[in-house]
């Protein structure tokens, strides 16, 4: 039995997916999304807020603010309820409904970001915001995902470990690219324990991370318009893009088999099925990271008019479209 106290004490660390008979390729995926905020981003969010307290630099009457597509903003919503903070999270309109939702119900601000920044985007926008309001009151603390070491410290401590243990023997590892802090503590822990692990970077086509051109990105969690300043490439052997489509297709691919899983979980899945189907030559053990799981994007990507609107009737193939989406 498990018994907690506060919704931080709890968090899933070891439960796999063997995608084989779905993906046709030998991949195991770690599901991250068993948790209280729904997602991997409770464990960066967490260190990132105690080591602020640590510190003094949040206190009784703090304000966190963040910029979020909605992740990070849920997992800080948890947090600062539990522990009495105010919450503001600073997003723009491709945050899913259910997340802002989220984050209000527990008694947090939502302010969405509509107008993109000449340079930077979107997020360069959220950004700003995010400046603005901190230069206007000091209750406002401002963790900064996109710089904070913490980001990619948790999972230094914790998810690359937990990997570690259960796959002696791995060889390849592929990561979603959002913040990168993900990818840097997990790249960072495999380096120093000096085992021949590829790394396999999993980014959004249209994402600027890896020096790619800007384009529409319609799935918020990964990828980003401004480069993060936590990525150093040269823990990275390599880097997939995935196309928006592809992500969709394999969202709907592993729904079909009874796995509801999110956009982030989707790209990394197809990123890693384009690479293993280039490498069908060896046996590798391999695994993949799943950010999030599903509930939140039932409006959006397993919603049929949102994808119709914006990738067209064609988006899914018939076999994909096995039930009703509508039902």
């Amino acid at each position: 039995m498990t018994i907690i106290s506060v919704p931080t004490d709890f968090n899933e660390e070891d439960l796999y997916v063997d995608l084989r008979r779905i993906v046709q390729h030998s991949l195991f995926l770690k599901c991250e999304g068993f948790n209280f905020a729904g997602s991997i981003k409770l464990k960066a969010a967490t260190e990132m807020v105690e080591a602020a307290e640590w510190i003094g630099v949040l206190k009784p009457g703090s304000i966190l603010v963040e910029s979020s597509s909605g992740n990070l903003g849920a997992a800080l919503s948890l947090i600062a309820a539990s522990k009495g903070y105010g919450f503001l999270c600073v997003t723009d309109s491709r945050c899913n409904l259910s997340a802002r939702r989220f984050m209000e119900a527990m008694g947090s601000r939502v302010h969405i970001i509509s107008e993109p920044a000449a340079d930077g985007g979107l997020l360069g926008a959220r950004i700003a915001h995010v400046q603005a309001l901190c230069a206007s009151d000091d209750r406002y603390v401002w963790l900064n995902q996109y710089t904070n070491t913490d980001n990619w410290k948790a999972h230094y401590r914790t998810t690359a470990p937990a990997i570690a243990r259960r796959f002696p023997q791995l060889d390849v590892l592929f990561i979603g690219a959002g913040t990168t802090g993900t990818l840097m503590g997990c790249a960072r822990y495999f380096r120093t324990l000096q085992r021949q692990v590829r790394i396999v970077a999993v980014d959004s086509a249209g994402s600027v991370t890896f020096g790619g051109r800007p384009g529409r990105r319609m799935i918020p969690g990964l990828g980003t318009s401004v480069r993060p300043a936590l990525l150093d490439e040269s823990y990275v052997h390599e880097v997939v893009h995935v196309e928006e489509p592809d992500t969709i297709r394999a969202c709907h691919r592993l729904a079909r088999r009874g796995f509801l899983f999110g956009g982030s979980t989707g790209t990394v899945v197809s990123g890693a099925t384009q690479w293993l189907s280039r490498h069908e030559d060896q046996d590798l053990t391999a695994v993949a990271i799943a950010p999030d799981l599903g509930e939140r994007y039932l409006d959006t990507i397993y919603q049929t008019n949102w994808l119709h609107d914006l990738y067209g009737e064609d988006v899914l193939n018939p076999d994909e479209l096995a039930t009703d989406l509508t039902a």
